[in-house]
């Protein structure tokens, strides 16, 4: 996912978003393709409604005033009685017994079935946390933000966001849902936003991501959203917005990585609104010949070959793709394949 903060996760993804779409069969939005991001794919962050949850924890309680049906506790005299000391006309003692109480009603509402529950109820719920994820798997900087809520409260949220942090790369629905369960809790922390953004972009929720982000960074001010914001613009068939986020101010002081992941989402916008040319231009401002072997660079050279093919230029985008596969010793992208393809249909 793009490169946002390394706090929200179990594990360090921002690396892998929104470009990482760029590895096997590469055609994504954030690989430059033409398409869309793809669904399913790592998140980059994001978040859908924003709507505050009215609902909160569902209510299995007593009625309100915590008293029986006649809004009266039991035993309760009344003004008169006490002031003449006016007995109740119950049973009498005799003997040291007691008098019978009646058997007391349950007038409790009853938890109703899950398959009854509400959607907000069965978020609320969340997915069953594995008894193996406690919490503590997470960065100290996401559980610090966390510390101002209860004790218990602050322990199952954690667990979600634990869940959503494991099950992203291959559950990302199950990952949301956890996330969901996270947000339900806590609307009002930053980096609970952030974790439903990121899982709602990897579930395909994009509307929801980029919602979601956007009030993470209300919140804290953070531009690591960018690049993934960017991406769930072009899934929305919305390629201007994500050339507006490409041209903010603050992506000038981003690191190599994130700018290199904004580089290819800006030139994945620019084939979206058919300007190849365009998006070639800016890859090629970009530090695709870097001796650096990360895995952005790699995304970098990938998209630019794809770019190349689509543009036509079929001998060029055959060495970059060489160039890609020279440099991708963990197999992110499929260019040592889209080279032997190439290969054979010039050879043809």
């Amino acid at each position: 996912m793009a490169p946002v903060r390394k706090s929200v996760m179990a594990e360090d993804r921002r690396s892998s978003r929104p470009s990482s779409s760029a590895g096997r069969g590469g055609r994504g939005a954030s690989s430059g393709g033409s398409g869309k991001p793809r669904s399913g794919g790592k998140p980059a962050g994001g978040k859908p409604s924003g709507d505050r949850f009215s609902g909160g924890k569902p209510s299995a309680g007593k009625p309100a005033g915590g008293k029986g049906a006649g809004g009266r506790s039991s035993g309760a005299r009344s003004a008169d009685e006490r002031s003449t000391g006016a007995r109740s006309s119950g049973p009498k003692r005799t003997g040291g017994d007691r008098p019978q109480r009646p058997a007391r009603r349950d007038d409790r509402p009853q938890r109703p079935a899950a398959a009854d529950r509400t959607a907000d109820q069965r978020a609320y719920d969340g997915p069953d946390l594995p008894e193996h994820i406690t919490g503590k798997e997470l960065d100290r900087s996401v559980t610090a933000q966390l510390k101002g809520l209860p004790e218990k409260l602050a322990a199952r949220i954690a667990r979600h966001l634990a869940a959503a942090g494991a099950y992203i790369d291959d559950d990302p629905e199950l990952a949301y849902q956890h996330a969901k369960a996270a947000k339900s809790r806590a609307q009002r922390i930053a980096v609970v936003r952030e974790a439903l953004g990121e899982a709602a972009y990897a579930a395909g929720h994009y509307a929801e991501a980029l919602a979601e982000l956007r009030a993470a960074k209300r919140m804290n001010g953070a531009t690591a959203y960018l690049p993934i914001m960017a991406d769930c613009h072009r899934a929305l068939g919305q390629p201007e917005q994500a050339l507006k986020l490409a041209q903010s101010p603050s992506v000038a002081n981003f690191a190599p990585e994130a700018k290199a992941e904004m580089t290819i989402v800006e030139a994945g916008a620019r084939r979206d609104m058919g300007q190849i040319d365009a998006a070639l231009r800016t890859l090629e401002l970009a530090p695709l010949a870097s001796k650096s072997r990360g895995s952005w660079v790699v995304r970098l050279r990938y998209a630019y070959a794809d770019t190349l093919v689509e543009a036509g230029r079929l001998q060029d985008a055959l060495a970059w793709f060489h160039r890609t596969h020279a440099i991708d010793a963990d197999e992110l992208t499929d260019a040592a394949q889209r080279a032997e393809e190439l290969e054979k249909q010039l050879a043809d």
